[in-house]
C-alpha cells in the first residue's frame, strides 16, 4: 500500500523515479522496490519522501481517503469527550464549592465560572 501511495503521489508531482531518487539520495532501484512493495522505506526516509512529495506521512502510509475518515472519527470522540468533560467539571465546581464554603451561594458562583470559561473557549477556539 505505501508503495502504490508513493508511486500516486510521485506522479501526480509529475516526478521520475530517477528525480525523487536523487531528491532523496538514493538509488532508482530503492524507489523501484518501494513501489513495487519489495521493500519498504525505513521511518526517516518516509519523512523525506513525504516531504518531497508535498504530503504527509499518513497520507503515504494509509492514502487521502483514510486520513479523512480518521480525522472524522478522531473529531467526533474529541468533541463527546469535551462535552462530557466540561459538564463533568461544572458539577465538580458546584460540590468542591459546596463543601468548602458550606454555601449553595458559592456553588452556584463558581459552576457559573466554570461555564463563564466555557463560552470563552467555546468563542476563542470554536466546539470542534
Amino acid at each position: 500500500m505505501v508503495g502504490r501511495n508513493i508511486r500516486r503521489f510521485r506522479e501526480a508531482k509529475g516526478l521520475t523515479q530517477e528525480q525523487l531518487a536523487e531528491r532523496l539520495c538514493v538509488t532508482r532501484q530503492a524507489v523501484s522496490n518501494w513501489e513495487n512493495e519489495k521493500t519498504q522505506p525505513d521511518i526517516d526516509t518516509l519523512h523525506k519522501i513525504a516531504q518531497v512529495l508535498e504530503v504527509s506521512v499518513e497520507e503515504l502510509i494509509y492514502g487521502e481517503k483514510r486520513e479523512r475518515e480518521n480525522k472524522t472519527i478522531v473529531n467526533h470522540n474529541v468533541t463527546k469527550n469535551i462535552r462530557k468533560g466540561l459538564s463533568f467539571g461544572a458539577g465538580l465546581a458546584m460540590v468542591i464549592s459546596y463543601v468548602n464554603w458550606g454555601s449553595v451561594g458559592w456553588a452556584i458562583f463558581h459552576g457559573l465560572l466554570n461555564w463563564f470559561y466555557v463560552l470563552y473557549y467555546v468563542i476563542r477556539y470554536g466546539w470542534s
